[in-house]
């Protein structure tokens, strides 16, 4: 009786070990939705953290680090609390903030929601194309070159590489993507973000039709956003690439810049991703 206890004991803390180890993989939670998000500056997060931005968060709002958080103590491929910052560890307030808290005070209590996010300052579109990343991040200027190295020059890589460990848990439901500034006035940005956005669906197994693609206007004309006469040409994506959505910018504020938006403008643009992804989910908002 005795060795059979042993025996059972041995039996469990191996196939425990193993499951720690990566020898076996998690279930994936279909009540875990997960995101992607992606883009330049104004993901990444420019705006100063204030302490309401650190209250009251859900830990069913998760963030999957895409590297590591070394202050933090936050591991790459590892899930967190989703505690801003979000991307990296010297980053500020992003959209991906408000959207993850407006989502998970709108779902079901059963429902889990996570988020990767992968962006880079002043980047252009062609540092998420596949075919192009790395080239794009390898010959990154000087400025940038600290912000594109912690994803090893290649943001499209890492954001598949921690994508297919994200799947592992949960099912990744939509893309959200913030990024045009740097690739103003380019009339075949649309093409380009299709491109991605077809790399993505075809790398991770996904349906295209079951994944949106939530994409931001940058700082709006009415606040004299210095880049605003690109939303004319991210008004068009959708003519090109199907299941794709346009997040207004109108009357988000501005930092001192009029290239970012500052706190308060992060709160709203992360909400309105948000009360886009509900209404494509057939989820009625709460007041």
């Amino acid at each position: 009786m005795l060795k059979r206890l042993f025996i059972a004991i041995a039996l469990f803390s191996a196939v425990a070990c193993g499951s720690q180890n990566g020898t076996k993989s998690p279930k994936p939670d279909k009540n875990f939705y997960i995101y992607l998000a992606f883009g330049q500056s104004n993901m990444e997060g420019n705006a100063r953290i204030e302490d309401q931005d650190r209250e009251g968060i859900s830990d069913r709002w998760q963030m999957m680090a895409a590297v590591d958080f070394e202050k933090m103590g936050r591991k790459k491929g590892e899930w967190y609390t989703a505690v801003p910052p979000l991307c990296r560890e010297n980053n500020g307030l992003t959209p991906v903030d408000y959207f993850g808290r407006t989502m998970v005070d709108n779902l079901p209590e059963k429902i889990r929601v996570g988020v990767v996010v992968v962006a880079v300052g002043g980047c252009k579109i062609e540092a998420f194309m596949k075919d192009r990343a790395q080239e794009y991040g390898d010959n990154a200027a000087a400025w940038m070159k600290n912000w594109i190295a912690p994803y090893d020059n290649n943001c499209y890589k890492r954001l598949v590489e921690c994508a297919k460990e994200a799947q592992k848990y949960g099912v990744i439901k939509g893309f959200l993507m913030h990024q045009g500034e740097s690739n103003i006035n380019e009339e075949d940005w649309p093409e380009k973000v299709k491109y991605v956005y077809d790399c993505l669906i075809e790398d991770l197994g996904l349906n295209a039709k079951d994944v949106p693609l939530l994409a931001g206007e940058v700082v709006n004309a009415d606040v004299q956003g210095r880049s605003a006469s690109m939303n004319e040409i991210i008004a068009k994506l959708p003519e090109t690439l199907p299941n794709s959505y346009v997040i207004s910018s109108a009357g988000a504020t501005t930092g001192f810049d009029h290239l970012h938006f500052d706190a308060a403008g992060y709160r709203e643009m992360g909400r309105r991703y948000a009360y886009k992804m509900l209404e494509l989910q057939g989820v009625k908002i709460k007041k």
